[in-house]
C-alpha cells in the first residue's frame, strides 16, 4: 500500500447511561483530531453509551435516546471519519455497533459477530450477532472493522481481509485484569498472521462500577510488530500516521510494573466510582492493620487528602502500636482523623444481651458485635455527611468469610475485595517504595483483627501464602481439591479453605462491590449456588 493517512485514536473515560455527555466528548475528540490532520476518529466500543450498559440495553427508548446524540455527532464529521462505537436497535433486535460516519452521514454500520459469554461479559443476553463484514474506504485505503471479541477468535479478521480490507480498526471495551496486555498483544498477532493486515486497537479507560478499563491502546504492523503503545489509564486522543504499508513515528509507552498497574487500576477505581456517583468523599474505619492502611493510601492517591476521612475506633483490645502506627499515617496523609472508643457501646450491647446470653460462653458472637458497633458508626458517618464508606477487606478474606457481615463488610465500595493478602502486603511495599505513607510496623507485625487477647489471622487461618494459592487455584482455574492437593498442598488445609469459601457464600452475595484486577473476581464473573450440596473432587 502506497497510501499515507492519520487514524486518531480515542481513549477516553465514558460513564454509563451519559448520552450528552458521552457525545460532547466525542465531539470535542472530532476537533482535536481534525486539528491533528486525521484523516479517521476511532473510538472505543460503545463509546457512546458507555460499557457495560446492562439492562439499559432492554429498554427502547435507550436506543432512542442513543439515535438523538449521534444525530447531534453527525454535523462535526465535516472533513474526517468518525467510527462511532454505540448500541442499535432495528426493528425487536439489538446490536452492538459501530457506524461509520462521514460528512454528516452514516455510510455504513457494523454489527458485531462474535457475543462473549463469559468471564465479566453477557452479551448474548442483550445483542444479535452480526454476520457481515464492513470495509470503508479512506484516501484510497481499504479500512475493515470488529469489534472487541471479533478479534479474540479467528473469523470475523479474516472475514473483512476477504472482504478487500487491507488495515483492520478493532473499537474494544475490554477491562483490566493482570497481564491483560500480553494476552490482547497474542491474539492481535494471531489475527495479523491470518491475514498480514496492521491492526489498530482502541480500548476505552475508566471505571465503571466494579470494571476498570486501562485504555492502553496499541498498533501492530501486518508483521506483529507493535508500532504505538498509547499510556495505560489515562485519557488520550492520538494520531498514528499510516504510510508505506506501516504505521509511523508512533509513541511506545514503557510498560509498568504489575504493582504499579494494579495501584493505578485501583486508583482510577476509586476515583470514577466516587466521581460517577457524585460522592463527596470518602470515609474508611482504620484499625493499624495493613488492609485498612492501604485502603486509605489508595482512596488519598485517588481523591486527594481533603476528601478522605479515617476514623479510629478502638476497643479493649486494641493495641498501643495500633493506635501509634494509624495517628501516624494520617499524620504522613494530612487527612482528617477522628477516634471513637467503642467500649461503652460494647457495655451496653453486654449488658442488653446478659439475659438471652446467660450461661453460654463467650465466642465469636463478642467477636462480631464489636466489627458491627464499628459498621454502624462508620454508616452513621455516611448518613450524616453523604461520603461513602470504604471497607477494607481482601479477596482471602472473601473467600474465606474471614469478615463480619454488617460489621467491617459494612459499606459503599471494596477496594481491595480482588486482592489476596499476599498481593496486599505486596503492593503496600510497592507504595512506600514512592514515598513512605505507611509505617513500616503496620507492615512487619501480624496481621490481626484484635477482637480478643492475643488474636492472630493464622490463628483460625492457613499460612497466607498456602491459602492464597489454594483460593487461587480453586476459585480463579476451576482445579478440584484433589488436583490441588496433588500439586502439593497440605490436604486438611485444601478441605479447610474449600469448605470455608463454600459455606460463605451467602456473605459474599451482601458485600460491596468492590474493584476487579485479577482473571476472576468475586463478582459479575462469580456465580455459585449459596445453597448447594455438590460434593468436589477429593
Amino acid at each position: 500500500m502506497n497510501t499515507t493517512l492519520s487514524i486518531a485514536v480515542a481513549q477516553l473515560n465514558f460513564t454509563v447511561g451519559d448520552l450528552a455527555g458521552n457525545a460532547e466528548r466525542i465531539i470535542a475528540a472530532l476537533a482535536r483530531a481534525r486539528a491533528a490532520g486525521a484523516d479517521v476518529l476511532l473510538t472505543p466500543e460503545l463509546a457512546l453509551s458507555g460499557y457495560p450498559p446492562e439492562d439499559l440495553l432492554l429498554r427502547p427508548d435507550f436506543y432512542r435516546a442513543c439515535e438523538r446524540e449521534i444525530e447531534r455527532i453527525l454535523p462535526h464529521t465535516e472533513g474526517i471519519v468518525l467510527v462511532l462505537g454505540h448500541p442499535a436497535l432495528y426493528g425487536e433486535e439489538r446490536y452492538n455497533a459501530a457506524s461509520v460516519i462521514r460528512g454528516g452521514r452514516v455510510e455504513a454500520v457494523y454489527f458485531k459477530h462474535l457475543l462473549p459469554n463469559y468471564e465479566v461479559f453477557d452479551e448474548e443476553r442483550y445483542f444479535e450477532a452480526g454476520s457481515v463484514p464492513c470495509v470503508f474506504d479512506v484516501k484510497g485505503a481499504k479500512l475493515g472493522v470488529n469489534i472487541c471479541a471479533d478479534v479474540w477468535e479467528p473469523g470475523p479478521a479474516e472475514q473483512a481481509h476477504e472482504a478487500g480490507a487491507e488495515i483492520l480498526l478493532a473499537l474494544n471495551a475490554s477491562p483490566y485484569h493482570m497481564n491483560k496486555q500480553a494476552s490482547r498483544y497474542e491474539v492481535l498477532r494471531a489475527r495479523g498472521a491470518s491475514t498480514a493486515m496492521p491492526v489498530l486497537y482502541c480500548n476505552m479507560v475508566g471505571g465503571q462500577d466494579e470494571l476498570v478499563f486501562d485504555g492502553a491502546s496499541f498498533a501492530l504492523d501486518g508483521d506483529g510488530a507493535l508500532a504505538y503503545q498509547a499510556s495505560s489509564f489515562e485519557e488520550r486522543v492520538d494520531v498514528i500516521r499510516f504510510e508505506g504499508g506501516r504505521w509511523q513515528s508512533a509513541d511506545r509507552e514503557a510498560p509498568r510494573a504489575i504493582e504499579a498497574e494494579v495501584y493505578e487500576a485501583l486508583k482510577v477505581g476509586v476515583r470514577d466510582y466516587l466521581g460517577k456517583n457524585r460522592f463527596p468523599g470518602a470515609i474508611i474505619g482504620l484499625s493499624g492493620g495493613i488492609d485498612s492502611a492501604l485502603t486509605l493510601a489508595v482512596a488519598v492517591d485517588a481523591l486527594g487528602a481533603d476528601r478522605v476521612r479515617a476514623v479510629m475506633m478502638p476497643s479493649p483490645y486494641t493495641a498501643q502500636m495500633s493506635l501509634d502506627d494509624s495517628r501516624e499515617m494520617v499524620r504522613r496523609l494530612g487527612v482528617r482523623y477522628d477516634e471513637i472508643p467503642i467500649a461503652p457501646a460494647m457495655d451496653v450491647f453486654a449488658d442488653l444481651l446478659a439475659g438471652q446470653f446467660a450461661g453460654l460462653p463467650a465466642d465469636t458472637t463478642e467477636e462480631n458485635l464489636q466489627s458491627r458497633i464499628r459498621g454502624m458508626i462508620l454508616m452513621a458517618l455516611s448518613n450524616k455527611t453523604g461520603a461513602i464508606v470504604l471497607t477494607t477487606g481482601n479477596k482471602s478474606e472473601m473467600a474465606t468469610g474471614y469478615a463480619t457481615l454488617y460489621g467491617d463488610m459494612a459499606g459503599g465500595f471494596a477496594v481491595l475485595k480482588d486482592l489476596y493478602k499476599t498481593f496486599v502486603f505486596r503492593l503496600a511495599r510497592w507504595r512506600n517504595a514512592q514515598g513512605e505513607v505507611i509505617p513500616p510496623n503496620i507492615i512487619a507485625r501480624p496481621p490481626s483483627a484484635e477482637l480478643k487477647p492475643d488474636q492472630k489471622d493464622q490463628d483460625s487461618l492457613p499460612p497466607y501464602d498456602v491459602l492464597d494459592a489454594i483460593i487461587q487455584a480453586y476459585m480463579e482455574r476451576d482445579e478440584s481439591p484433589r488436583e490441588i492437593i496433588a500439586a502439593g498442598y497440605p490436604e486438611a488445609e485444601v478441605r479447610r479453605t474449600v469448605a470455608m469459601l463454600k459455606r460463605n457464600e451467602y456473605k459474599r452475595r451482601q458485600a460491596p462491590v468492590g474493584i476487579r484486577v485479577t482473571r476472576r473476581g468475586f463478582g459479575r464473573d462469580w456465580r455459585y449456588p449459596i445453597t448447594s450440596r455438590y460434593q468436589d473432587e477429593f
